[in-house]
């Protein structure tokens, strides 16, 4: 038994096709397989999302099997049309200035000299200097090391200001780290060695530690940048890809070197990063809209 709701949709979608086939000319009971592509066309091109197209070619091709069904037609003319694939959302990416706020400002809740603030903004500034992946992150050792059952996936080189980390598919690359997130880490690793100092059982490879001298966890992790942001009062939702995405869309507005930023996200096809183009070219665009004297819009008379 089908809702009220369901039933007002259907009868909805139904009443758009009668008009659409009379607005070409066409009796609905002889809807041509290329009538009804043309008229998802029009739908898509009038604005109408993916999602809504493909509800209402599901109620048409329900109308044209129940005329099936009753003798009236040999084949149902909704059969093998899809509606447009569902465009995928910009990954959101912070401005700039909002960047580098959200990693370099302690939060004003706590005590900036605390050895979790100071690994906050020592994972944070990591994240934004090198783009890595939360997991990257978490699974990084103050030094590479190789010994019975264990191998570093990931380590930072102090002296030539360089992070390595295994990305997916169990590719190594390597990626710079700039100075203000190297000086966040010295900072950091001080307040490291009073933690180790306290805890008998901590990880002493692992190069971020929660207050108790156990690894960080991608979950914690998540959460605390959250609550920085909250803390800093920022509009977006931060979460550990922003910065990744910001990493990304930034070297690219400032370089313009698709291929480098490729290598430094670890992405295995250039494909997945050419998504950071469309995000350049939106902030283009708003410079544009913004600025250009042609682009302005003149109010109705």
């Amino acid at each position: 038994m089908l809702s009220p709701h369901t039933i007002t949709s259907y009868a909805r979608d139904l009443a758009e096709l009668s008009t659409l086939a009379q607005a070409s000319g066409a009796v609905l009971e002889a809807v041509s397989h290329f009538q009804i592509r043309k008229f998802a066309a029009q739908l898509h091109g009038s604005g109408l999302n993916a999602r809504s197209i493909a509800r209402k070619l599901s109620a048409w091709r329900g109308f044209y099997d129940w005329l099936s069904e009753l003798g009236g037609l040999k084949s149902n003319p909704v059969d093998g049309i899809k509606a447009p694939k569902r465009a995928k959302p910009l990954p959101k990416a912070l401005a700039a200035d909002d960047a580098v706020q959200l990693v370099s400002q302690h939060n004003p809740l706590k005590d900036a000299d605390a050895p979790a603030q100071l690994c906050n903004l020592a994972m944070f500034e990591m994240l934004y200097s090198s783009g890595l992946r939360v997991s990257e992150l978490v699974g990084l050792d103050v030094q590479y090391h190789h010994e019975a059952g264990y191998t570093s996936a990931g380590w930072v080189d102090m002296d030539s200001c360089e992070v390595t980390v295994t990305g997916k598919g169990n590719k190594m690359r390597s990626v710079p780290v700039g100075q203000p997130a190297m000086q966040a880490l010295k900072n950091w690793l001080t307040a490291r060695a009073d933690i180790l100092a306290k805890h008998a059982n901590t990880d002493r490879h692992a190069l971020f530690l929660s207050e108790r001298g156990t690894r960080m966890s991608v979950r914690v992790m998540q959460l605390r940048i959250k609550a920085h942001g909250q803390a800093l009062g920022m509009a977006t939702n931060v979460h550990p890809h922003v910065l990744r995405h910001s990493f990304a869309s930034h070297v690219l507005q400032g370089s313009g070197d698709l291929r480098a930023v490729q290598e430094m996200l670890g992405h295995a096809s250039i494909t997945a990063t050419q998504v950071y183009t469309s995000l350049d070219f939106q902030r283009l665009a708003q410079v544009y809209d913004a600025a250009h004297p042609r682009a302005k819009k003149v109010a109705p008379k």
